[in-house]
């Protein structure tokens, strides 16, 4: 199992770099420190991934607002240094309510190629989008696109930012399964952001 430890993580690092990931413009990328627990043990990646997330910068104090987060085209290897990327599942993607703000609702648009239909849920004052899968390696996909109805407060100001600080607090959940001969890994991925810029900054005055 030694040439199976020795590639394990770049493939981990490569075949999941492209997942989709929400950042504050075109152009710019967010960075997740994630970790893939295999009964080979632990092994740390980071994922990059250009998006862009749009909202007012200025509202009325009670004014109804829209923050949108439009997800970037992907797509996985099929195969990296030997190793077969089979799929990727159970993918949740976390973002906190913003304080000074009140949750309306949220909608998904868009998105192809995921073999399931996304869900958006908002609970405990995080919106969660899941994804169930399976993305098969090889494949190119798109997640959709997220739009948030927010009712601003009195004042102060609402910054959208991602959820997640540590591998115990994770804002981002997959799974991945790897194969290599005859040996099939099942490799859950927790990330975090980091770091966690705002992803929008709206004033209410």
């Amino acid at each position: 199992m030694t040439t199976l430890r020795k590639f394990l993580a770049p493939v981990m690092v490569m075949g999941l770099v492209l997942v989709p990931l929400p950042a504050s413009a075109a152009g710019s990328a967010v960075s997740y420190a994630c970790r893939a627990d295999t009964k080979f043990g632990q092994h740390q990646l980071s994922l990059r991934q250009g998006a862009e997330a749009k909202a007012p910068t200025v509202v009325r104090p009670g004014a109804h607002f829209y923050v949108v987060v439009d997800l970037k085209p992907g797509s996985l290897p099929g195969e990296v240094k030997g190793f077969k990327l089979k799929e990727v599942r159970d993918l949740s993607l976390r973002i906190p309510i913003p304080a000074n703000a009140q949750y309306v609702s949220a909608w998904l648009s868009g998105g192809s190629g995921l073999n399931s239909t996304p869900t958006i849920q908002a609970a405990g004052g995080v919106a969660t989008l899941r994804v169930a899968g399976p993305i098969a390696g090889g494949a190119s996909y798109k997640l959709p696109q997220l739009t948030v109805h927010l009712k601003a407060g009195r004042s102060g100001v609402v910054e959208t930012k991602l959820q997640g600080s540590s591998f115990d607090n994770p804002g981002l959940d997959l799974q991945a399964t790897i194969k290599w001969k005859f040996v099939t890994i099942k490799a859950p991925v927790k990330c975090y952001p980091d770091p966690n810029p705002a992803l929008t900054r709206t004033e209410i005055r």
